[in-house]
């Protein structure tokens, strides 16, 4: 984890310091900051909060610009500076005086403001756990009470009942793979799988909505385990392996991470999930070069699709630093 997470920090991605391409690195980062015996992986996330002002992204509705504050929050558990979580508040304060209730649709001539709320599935990483931490750092529950609600509108709208599965967008509701099979995207269900853990690892132990939270988990985690590929993988096209043959390293360590935090806690059976983390982990290190580059990362898109082999990005370090972190708590 140490040498992937120095690789990453030593090769900065081009992407804005505050988007949700880094946002999801700086999260596994914070991971490994809470295990390694070495500051360095805290005092960058610190460096990279003072660098950023605390500022989070510029559009201010859009789920991809609030994850940045995730890592504020975390952090500001640690010091208790207001600076830290400043930006982040004034933002969902000014959010919470201008809801908006528009239609769930991503056709964009339908519905131009469509990444204004949470439309996707990704938008569920991105967005509720930062909202749910902005609610622990404050006391506030109108925080948390933001990201139940909003979660549960979305999941009724892009949740299939069938397969267990998220749709990427309402643009999949009626596509298909080219074995007939819908399509379930294998980094979008990633996404909401560990949204689910960064939700469950806070939300109060007595709150209405934490089993209904659980029930999805555990759902999605019984449709994941089914479509594990032998060589202890996932593919982007989680129900049409076969067409897209090339090991994919984020979404698979996203499920990872889940399956893992799941038996960790006692949530997940272990007797069934464990030996699925077992053969998870090995390939995703054999994915890390000597150097400490993860590779096997889908690009940036919105679907399954080939890649270059050797691909990687800030995302796909995060998501296998979130997985690592679970799997060395179960490692004994």
């Amino acid at each position: 984890m140490e040498r992937v997470a120095d690789w990453q920090l030593a090769h900065p991605a081009e992407y804005p310091p505050t988007d949700w391409t880094q946002a999801a690195g700086y999260a596994g980062i914070m991971a490994l900051s809470g295990l390694s015996k070495s500051p360095r992986f805290h005092d960058a996330m610190v460096k990279m909060g003072e660098d950023n002002g605390w500022q989070l992204g510029p559009r201010p509705y859009h789920a991809d610009d609030h994850a940045v504050g995730q890592t504020y929050a975390e952090l500001f558990l640690e010091h208790r500076d207001p600076r830290m979580i400043a930006p982040l508040q004034e933002r969902f304060d000014w959010i919470l005086a201008h809801p908006k209730d528009d239609t769930l649709s991503f056709d964009e001539k339908v519905n131009p403001d469509r990444t204004d709320r949470w439309s996707w599935c990704d938008a569920l990483f991105m967005a509720p756990p930062a909202w749910l931490r902005l609610s622990v750092a404050t006391g506030r529950p109108e925080y948390l009470d933001f990201a139940v609600q909003k979660w549960w509108v979305t999941s009724d709208y892009l949740y299939d009942r069938e397969e267990k599965l998220y749709f990427r967008d309402s643009g999949y509701f009626e596509r298909r793979e080219a074995n007939g099979r819908k399509i379930f995207w294998s980094r979008g269900n990633g996404w909401v799988m560990a949204g689910l853990v960064r939700m469950l690892l806070l939300l109060p132990r007595d709150h209405p909505s934490r089993e209904r939270f659980l029930a999805q988990y555990r759902e999605m985690a019984g449709s994941i385990l089914a479509v594990q590929q032998p060589d202890g993988l996932w593919r982007s096209s989680l129900l049409d392996p076969e067409h897209y043959p090339l090991q994919e390293t984020s979404g698979s360590s996203f499920y990872t991470y889940a399956l893992a935090w799941g038996v960790n806690e006692g949530l997940l059976d272990r007797a069934r999930h464990e030996p699925a983390v077992r053969r998870a982990w090995p390939a995703l290190v054999a994915a890390v070069t000597p150097e400490g580059k993860l590779t096997h990362v889908q690009p940036i898109g919105a679907d399954p699709r080939s890649f270059a082999p050797e691909s990687t990005a800030p995302y796909g370090v995060g998501a296998f630093l979130l997985a690592g972190s679970e799997v060395y708590r179960l490692a004994p």
